[in-house]
């Protein structure tokens, strides 16, 4: 087995709950009594999600606004998180910052787990949320003829880090990057309307291919109408880069949103690929965004 794609295959398996989805999406949707439950677990890895120098407080802003972000695309109403913690350096910035992200938010703690352990920490959150529409929104049932559209624009969090990475000191040019903001608001106004939702964590392109995927049509985007927060000669970048925290959904063709977005693309029949970029099929989603690999 190599890879996150094959490891996530092998769970599925074991994901057999109506409630994860098939594991085709960022959260489990739970029916408890007349409530829906919306649940997401996302970590961040030292030296991958996080550098090591950063500000601790800001990891701990950013590992809860990743995590609400998931809910957000959901167009769920937060209602509290879990942390699992690694202990070491500057824990007290981490609480300042954890304060701050769960007073924002206006979201409580409700508990978690604190460990030891050596080398490169890595750290939790699991997010519980309710839902405010249902059906609940997924990556699947965008339909053919729906607009493809974007809450924002893509490359600002790209930007940021190697602004970290270079020791530029102008924190409004590394805050996308360090403090993501979680589209909740947006995303509870878009979840009566939308035909398919998810938030761009690994890149517009691969989370646009999975939702073609998930949906079983082909996206078709217009790489020149997606705004751009980075130089243009880098907007193939930015169309790769992830970490932006966006809403990519689909509407049907009479419908406006009710927020701030942007019309990128369109939904078409399944034309032997998920997506099409500026006329060219993109069957294969290696080097269209961020994945893991063992």
């Amino acid at each position: 087995m190599a890879g996150e794609l094959a490891f996530i295959a092998r769970l599925r398996d074991l994901a057999s709950h109506p409630a994860a989805r098939g594991l085709n999406d960022d959260c489990a949707v739970l029916e408890v009594g007349s409530e829906t439950l919306i649940l997401t677990h996302d970590s961040l890895a030292q030296g991958v999600h996080y550098l090591a120098s950063q500000d601790m407080a800001d990891v701990a802003w950013r590992l809860v606004a990743t995590n609400l972000s998931d809910l957000a695309a959901k167009g769920a109403e937060p209602l509290g998180v879990l942390i699992g913690y690694t202990l070491g350096r500057d824990d007290e910035r981490f609480l300042d910052g954890l304060g701050e992200a769960l007073r924002h938010y206006n979201v409580p703690l409700l508990g978690g787990d604190t460990i030891t352990a050596e080398g490169p920490r890595t750290l939790g959150l699991t997010a519980i949320g309710r839902a405010t529409y249902r059906p609940v929104p997924s990556r699947a049932g965008a339909q053919v003829g729906d607009g493809v559209w974007i809450t924002g624009a893509v490359g600002a969090a790209m930007i940021g880090l190697e602004a970290l990475q270079s020791g530029d000191h102008d924190p409004a040019l590394s805050l996308p990057y360090r403090r993501p903001d979680a589209l909740l608001a947006q995303g509870q106004a878009l979840a009566p309307l939308v035909t398919a939702m998810m938030d761009l964590s690994d890149g517009l392109l691969l989370d646009a291919h999975r939702m073609g995927t998930a949906s079983g049509v082909t996206l078709a985007i217009d790489s020149a109408a997606v705004p751009l927060a980075a130089p243009e000669h880098r907007r193939n970048e930015a169309l790769r880069w992830g970490d932006d925290y966006q809403l990519l959904f689909t509407l049907p063709p009479s419908a406006v949103p009710p927020v701030a977005a942007y019309h990128i693309g369109t939904v078409e029949a399944w034309q032997d690929a998920p997506l099409i970029l500026d006329g060219q099929p993109l069957v294969d989603a290696n080097h269209l965004g961020w994945q893991h690999e063992a």
